[in-house]
């Protein structure tokens, strides 16, 4: 539990006590498929580097965000930033005192959305 920082164990908490609809399915390949396949996908080796990404949207039709809590254990927000730094096609938005599970929380949720809506 020590991977989660304070605001993600509260909603850690707060989703524990209700849980999803199909949350049984989560898991429904067996551990490994579920599991160990997301710790490859985020810790192992990727075919490509995120920094050779071109612009999607080179007309403006379009945007990328990202949203990252500051402090977030599991994905560090030096990462995304880094990444943002280098592809200045990238709206980068760190979320001060939120971790991984900011997107479980209303809060930053509507500054999401409202970011979005504007543009």
């Amino acid at each position: 539990m020590e991977i989660f920082c304070p605001k993600d164990l509260e909603t850690l908490k707060k989703l524990s006590e209700s849980p999803s609809v199909g949350q049984e399915k989560i898991q429904q390949q067996g551990e490994h498929e579920s599991l160990y396949r997301d710790l490859l996908a985020g810790y192992g080796k990727w075919e490509f580097d995120p920094i050779d990404l071109t612009n999607p949207f080179p007309n403006n039709e379009g945007s990328v965000h990202i949203w990252q809590g500051y402090a977030d254990r599991i994905i560090p927000y030096k990462v995304n930033r880094y990444i943002a730094e280098k592809l200045p096609w990238i709206h980068y938005h760190e979320v001060p005192d939120y971790g991984h599970f900011l997107i479980f929380e209303s809060d930053p949720c509507e500054a999401v959305l409202k970011a979005l809506l504007r543009g």
